[in-house]
């Protein structure tokens, strides 16, 4: 039986970095974690245990914290892309880097310079690849919890024995938004994209009657891609946070949709992706994008 050894790559996970910008009284805070990944002709170490080519993974992790030092960490895409471009460019035998950084949100205590509040758990995302001299940049957000108390309704769906979902035309919707989109180049305003990505995406959820929230996560995928044209595909992942009405009638108590019961699981999970028809292929960025 004969065996090789296949794809592979390595590199220090989840980085804690925060930093901290002084503009006289005023702060800026951010609040990052950062996961790099190598490869390229690493095929001594894992087969004979020689290292000489392997930059190791606490080296990686130096490099994140000095380069926050060094220059400002600006816009999450732009340092991932510093990042990758190091290290691809700096040792011969590395052909490649991925580059993961989640940004967590805090916001600033009002009257106060220096003084922060973590608002929610929601966090702006970015995946960069660099193969040589090509990038690919996938950027999105996740754990973006939306609701609206009306304006989204599910029926005339195929029914057997087993189904006892009552039909409804009138429902609360909510969803925890995980989303990534794809760009088809890197000459971009990272700010201002996502930025108004993510309110086309809200805007969407809360305009959109829904019949369905597979219908609406078409919808959110649709709005950010007429947004925003250097973004070639969006993926999006929605899981159901059902809202079950209460059955007060037992305490002779009407319910007209006032009362209800959040259940966290089990729960429906809708995913989809929507591809602007001119797209180009997505390279190497099909590694980050989610698979379904």
């Amino acid at each position: 039986m004969a065996v090789h050894l296949g794809p592979n790559q390595y590199g220090k996970a989840e980085n804690r970095l925060v930093t901290v910008s002084r503009n006289g009284s005023v702060h800026t805070l951010r609040d990052l974690t950062v996961s790099t990944s190598l490869r390229g002709d690493l095929a001594a170490t894992h087969l004979t245990g020689d290292n000489s080519g392997v930059v190791p993974t606490d080296t990686q992790k130096n490099t994140v914290y000095a380069f926050a030092k060094e220059a400002p960490v600006g816009e999450i895409e732009e340092f991932a892309l510093r990042l990758g471009r190091h290290f691809v460019g700096s040792f011969d035998q590395i052909t490649g880097a991925r580059v993961l950084i989640d940004e967590h949100g805090w916001g600033r205590i009002a009257a106060n310079d220096h003084s922060f509040v973590r608002g929610s758990d929601e966090k702006r995302t970015t995946a960069v690849t660099i193969e040589h001299d090509q990038a690919w940049v996938v950027s999105g957000l996740r754990d973006l919890v939306v609701l609206k108390t009306t304006g989204s309704e599910f029926h005339g769906y195929p029914r057997d024995r087993y189904t006892t979902l009552p039909e409804t035309t009138d429902r609360i919707l909510a969803t925890a938004v995980s989303a990534h989109w794809r760009f088809s180049t890197v000459d971009v305003d990272w700010a201002k994209s996502f930025a108004e990505a993510r309110e086309a995406m809200l805007a969407a959820f809360a305009d959109t009657h829904s019949l369905s929230l597979q219908q609406t996560l078409y919808a959110m995928g649709e709005a950010v891609i007429e947004a925003r044209p250097e973004i070639a595909e969006v993926r999006l992942s929605l899981p159901n946070k059902h809202h079950f009405v209460v059955d007060l009638s037992k305490f002779g108590l009407d319910n007209d949709n006032e009362v209800f019961y959040a259940a966290d699981r089990p729960y429906g999970l809708i995913e989809g992706a929507v591809v602007r028809d001119d797209a180009p292929e997505p390279g190497l960025a099909w590694h980050t994008l989610p698979a379904f």
